[in-house]
């Protein structure tokens, strides 16, 4: 039975709060019902009492909740919303919205805008539409097969299994998917008939010495550009973004800061080096002689902060002169596909080869982990396969004479 009392509030008006019981040790259902101007008081009563009835059966069959019960409720509601709303988040809406913008804070703009061509070209078309939950291993895998089937390069398709495990990883982390789909995809590995036709991953040491050669007959920057890139493994964009201010002639040492990088928002700028980091090796004798030579024909013309430099307007190279240079070298030279990550790599390979360390050539290539240089840089050609085999008689030659002259058996 509903009870009813009549109560004041503090401005003088009354009103009545009608409650019914919710049972021994509960809180009671309550609601404010206020009086009707012009109305008698028998005419009150009852309409009183009737809201009364009609509030008691509302209790009675579950329409009226107490305020606890209604925030349970409304937070219950907001929740249910939020789950719809990370089942209807599509792959691209993540990337867009959360993945890119948090790439932005961590990354240099080069490596931003990488990521976000890649989306564009390679990913966006096959999943960019697909909700986030309902990606599968399958459209994974059905992705990278596509690109794969596209062409004899590997680099596309590792670039775009390593751009999406590292998307899913953060959707994952942010509990946005129930489980990681690229817990079922493998990385990327080379066909039987890939491996027949696609180009050398590096120059041998007599192609570097050709290249060196044909050099001679070309115009002078030119000249310097490519010997730098030669000696040192330097990145294109670290060696066009270097400062006179970073080669230190005295001891014949250069130091990498910084990166010349373009993107179509902003041009041709200068940007961190890709790990963040700088770091300072040294250069062979003529290599700086010819920069010494280079920065007085400098001075004749347009003086400037950059080492390589366009000699009529004194600006930075843009960081595709020298791939379009190399490209018309290589044609000369009769080294197939070159450019300057061939030369990147050709120093690593060849340095490795020949009996560098691992960690004094990962340090001079600004790699952050040494299995990077290891995995990538370390090419075997038919000299260093022979060099190998020369190395394991003469290791082992010396046991057998000795074994042979103990009269022990062999």
């Amino acid at each position: 039975m509903a009870s009813i009392k009549q109560k004041q509030r503090k401005d003088g008006s009354i009103f009545f709060e009608i409650s019914v019981s919710r049972g021994h040790g509960l809180s009671p259902y309550t609601m404010r019902w206020d009086r009707p101007e012009g109305l008698a008081g028998k005419t009150v009563k009852a309409r009183l009492q009737a809201v009364a009835s009609e509030f008691e059966r509302n209790c009675r069959d579950g329409k009226v909740k107490t305020r606890k019960e209604k925030k349970a409720e409304e937070e219950e509601a907001a929740q249910k919303k939020i789950l719809e709303e990370r089942n209807k988040l599509t792959f691209q809406k993540f990337c867009e919205e959360t993945f890119l913008p948090d790439m932005r804070l961590r990354c240099s703009e080069h490596t931003v805008y990488n990521y976000q061509l890649q989306l564009e070209k390679h990913i966006y078309p096959d999943i960019g539409a697909l909700e986030l939950q309902a990606i599968k291993a399958g459209d994974i895998n059905q992705l990278l097969r596509k690109r794969q089937a596209e062409g004899t390069s590997l680099s596309i398709p590792v670039k775009v299994y390593t751009i999406i495990r590292s998307i899913l990883k953060m959707a994952y982390k942010d509990e946005l998917i129930d489980r990681n789909p690229m817990d079922k995809v493998d990385r990327p590995h080379k066909c039987k008939d890939m491996s027949q036709t696609q180009s050398p991953m590096a120059c041998t040491a007599d192609e570097l010495k050709k290249l060196c050669e044909a050099l001679k007959s070309e115009p002078f920057l030119w000249q310097v550009l490519v010997r730098l890139l030669i000696d040192s493994g330097m990145r294109i964009g670290e060696c066009i973004g270097l400062l006179w201010k970073n080669v230190d002639f005295k001891q014949n040492r250069i130091t990498v800061d910084g990166t010349m990088v373009y993107t179509p928002d902003r041009g041709v700028f200068r940007d961190l080096t890709k790990n963040g980091k700088s770091r300072t090796f040294g250069v062979d004798t003529e290599v700086m002689e010819m920069l010494r030579v280079l920065q007085e024909k400098q001075r004749l013309t347009k003086e400037s902060e950059y080492v390589f430099t366009n000699e009529s307007t004194g600006l930075p190279l843009h960081p595709d002169s020298p791939r379009r240079f190399l490209k018309k070298l290589g044609e000369k030279c009769g080294i197939e596909g070159l450019h300057p990550h061939l030369l990147r790599h050709s120093f690593a390979s060849v340095a490795i080869t020949n009996g560098a360390d691992i960690a004094s050539v990962s340090e001079k290539l600004g790699h952050s982990d040494k299995a990077v240089t290891l995995r990538m840089y370390t090419h075997a050609d038919e000299a260093s396969i022979e060099k190998a085999s020369d190395i394991f008689r003469t290791a082992i030659s010396g046991k057998i004479e000795n074994t042979n002259q103990t009269g022990d058996r062999v």
